[in-house]
């Protein structure tokens, strides 16, 4: 379906849905109520259809989901004309991909695991990977630092899925915690010491920019170092 191989039906009455209108009620759904309240049940009744209608042009919720990621990812970006080399055209690359996550919250977790993957899904991968083809880095480097770079901005893309911290969604330390910290210190020198700060100085990406910046300084390196040889 995603990429053109399969025939639509010649019989039968005209359609009345698409695919593509299916979707983007689920991914309305989806933006609005997270993707779990996505069911077929579900985008069948705000569609005021039965749920078998929609069997005629998605065989389930799996390639709903495709189709939903399909059109949700959107055009992949153009970083030709975006200046400070390869490093430059990758921090745009990050920050267009955060807007799309941002956009559809439900699209880094859709986007996990073993699947097909349709053009538009695959025109973000090539444009990633384009940034680093004049470094000198081999195939699978390139591919590693693409694979990286998106675990790191899923990893930073909610609070909610930021990893274990004691600070909240404000990057203070929560008052529970400050009081546990501040009791058993003695036990938790380092963290205690780090905390300390938190609340003034805490960056507010979930350490987005840092991690970036540091994933760039090591590829930085390992081109210049490529290039000696």
């Amino acid at each position: 379906m995603l990429w053109g191989l399969r025939q639509p039906p010649r019989r039968g009455p005209k359609p009345t849905l698409s695919a593509e209108r299916i979707a983007r009620v689920a991914m309305e759904i989806a933006d609005t109520d997270g993707l779990a309240a996505v069911s077929m049940q579900r985008v069948a009744s705000e569609l005021e259809f039965t749920k078998m209608a929609l069997y005629r042009y998605v065989s389930g919720k799996s390639e709903l989901l495709a189709v939903m990621i399909e059109l949700a990812v959107a055009d992949p970006p153009d970083l030709a004309g975006v200046p400070g080399g390869w490093r430059g055209r990758i921090e745009e690359f990050a920050r267009q991909l955060s807007v799309v996550w941002q956009r559809h919250p439900w699209l880094p977790w859709a986007t996990l695991g073993d699947r097909v993957m349709g053009p538009r899904e695959l025109g973000w991968i090539e444009s990633a990977v384009s940034c680093l083809t004049d470094t000198g880095l081999t195939g699978t480097e390139q591919l590693d630092a693409v694979f990286v770079l998106f675990g790191h901005i899923r990893n930073t893309q909610s609070m909610s899925a930021a990893g274990t911290q004691p600070w909240d969604s404000d990057k203070k330390v929560t008052p529970i915690m400050q009081e546990l910290l501040s009791e058993h210190g003695d036990r938790y020198p380092a963290l205690t010491a780090a905390t300390s700060s938190v609340n003034s100085s805490a960056s507010h990406d979930n350490g987005r920019a840092f991690g970036l910046h540091r994933i760039l300084d090591g590829l930085e390196t390992l081109i210049t170092e490529r290039a000696r040889v």
